[in-house]
């Protein structure tokens, strides 16, 4: 299924029947992905008496409840009302889903105790100035998708370098980490609000999305983005990116 998207005066032809999905699944499990210390999720029947929503325990439906954190328990993505005392909602602030991405690898410096995604390093493989950025980081093990965060100071990205990729214009930042922000950081939010520009000139059609996963398959370079959410009247929704190879442009 070949089609194609004129954005500005460019024109990409993608293969709609090849999506690559780098979300990561919610699943009712301890292995489920998991950071800032909360229990794993749950999936359940809805049960009413002796009545249990379930087929093989005699209902006409499957009828679950799930229990979940969009922020921590697997892919999501998140408006400035993260960090807000107003609300914002992300199915208001986000209203387009297609964006030319480009996808950069990145092996994080160590500093210190820290492993941290710095300008340098991003501008050493930014090839262009797309409007969604996608970082994978190294090493790039599936244990991802399953990894327990909590207290385990992982890599982030530096106030200066998020200040650098909302200067270029990006308006869609996507990570493979529970958070842009160091783990542990007193409540700074540096890398938060350099992107989204807060409190100063805020940028609300702005995007964070976190926790993805993208196979080594999957080559590094310009693709076009397809950012699913759920419409949720919340600062996050877990979310659904795919990327779809260009074929020409």
């Amino acid at each position: 299924m070949i089609t194609t998207i004129q954005h500005h005066k460019t024109s990409y032809q993608i293969d709609l029947s090849e999506p690559l999905d780098i979300s990561i699944p919610l699943r009712a499990t301890k292995e489920n992905v998991n950071a800032w210390y909360i229990p794993a999720p749950k999936i359940e029947p809805v049960t009413d008496g002796d009545w249990i929503g379930k087929v093989s325990e005699g209902a006409s439906t499957n009828f679950n409840n799930i229990y979940f954190n969009p922020h921590g328990h697997g892919t999501h993505t998140e408006c400035v009302g993260h960090i807000t005392p107003e609300f914002y909602s992300i199915n208001q602030t986000l209203k387009k889903f297609v964006f030319p991405a480009e996808l950069i690898t990145i092996d994080p410096e160590k500093k210190g105790h820290d492993f941290v995604i710095t300008k340098e390093l991003i501008q050493k493989v930014l090839l262009s100035k797309p409007e969604a950025l996608i970082i994978r980081t190294t090493p790039n093990h599936p244990e991802k998708c399953d990894k327990q965060y909590s207290h385990t100071n992982w890599p982030y990205i530096s106030e200066a370098a998020a200040l650098f990729i909302r200067e270029q214009g990006i308006k869609h930042l996507l990570i493979d980490l529970p958070s842009v922000d160091k783990e542990k950081d007193d409540g700074k939010l540096l890398a938060h609000k350099a992107f989204w520009n807060y409190p100063q000139d805020t940028r609300f059609d702005a995007t964070i999305t976190e926790m993805i996963f993208v196979k080594d398959q999957i080559e590094d370079g310009s693709y076009i983005l397809n950012l699913q959410i759920a419409s949720f009247e919340n600062d996050a929704s877990p979310s659904k990116p795919v990327l779809y190879k260009i074929i020409t442009s």
